[in-house]
């Protein structure tokens, strides 16, 4: 199979603009999938018994298949960006809870205790402790999150909202794999580079892991 390089060349600007169109269409919901678990997350571990039926209905919603999720959106929403993120943010909760429910687990209760005997409250001692802490099973869940939703949001195309999507199904219209290839290197490129950005933010976000490694 030869490449065209030249058409390569010449479609340079509508590959980044595809490609750029495709990473806010993946990692917007992801975002918003965060903002969701992270208080779901803090609930289901002040109340226990609320963190099965919180499980049980995320991955309801990441059983159901995402262009059956697409036709029921798109009768409130329309052919827009809305009807593919709305159905990604649903599929990132399925991974997104249960990594803050276990980050947020991992925080032992000696660590606890020290905190509240120094005169930290609840609110304090989630915001300063406990979620530092938790960072990097979250950020676990978010990399795995994020890889999904940049490989799903090409299927967005089908209702004509999915950046890249768009040269893979057009590459297959016209029987030019050129464009196929070229599309689906670049989700690949994406997912890795964007999984890189999450394990550098990760580090950023817990120093005290690397002065651990340096002393090791």
């Amino acid at each position: 199979m030869e490449i065209d390089w030249d058409w390569i060349a010449r479609n340079a600007g509508s590959l980044r603009e595809h490609a750029l169109v495709h990473l806010r269409l993946a990692l917007l919901p992801v975002l918003f999938g965060l903002l969701i678990s992270l208080p779901v997350g803090v609930l289901c571990r002040r109340w226990r018994w609320l963190y099965p039926p919180a499980l049980t209905i995320a991955n309801v919603f990441y059983a159901i298949p995402s262009l059956a999720l697409f036709m029921i959106f798109i009768q409130y929403t329309g052919l827009t960006a809305s009807t593919v993120m709305i159905p990604l943010t649903l599929y990132s909760l399925s991974v997104l809870v249960p990594n803050v429910v276990d980050g947020l687990a991992s925080v032992s209760e000696p660590v606890r205790q020290a905190a509240t005997a120094m005169g930290f409250g609840p609110l304090r001692r989630l915001l300063r402790v406990e979620l530092p802490i938790a960072v990097p099973i979250v950020i676990a869940g978010t990399r795995v999150a994020a890889v999904s939703s940049i490989s799903l949001v090409a299927v967005g195309q089908l209702i004509g909202q999915g950046g890249l999507g768009y040269d893979i199904i057009r590459g297959y219209q016209l029987s030019f794999p050129t464009q196929i290839i070229a599309a689906t290197v670049l989700i690949v490129a994406l997912a890795l580079i964007t999984d890189a950005v999450l394990v550098a933010v990760q580090r950023l976000l817990t120093p005290w892991a690397r002065a651990r490694g340096r002393a090791t």
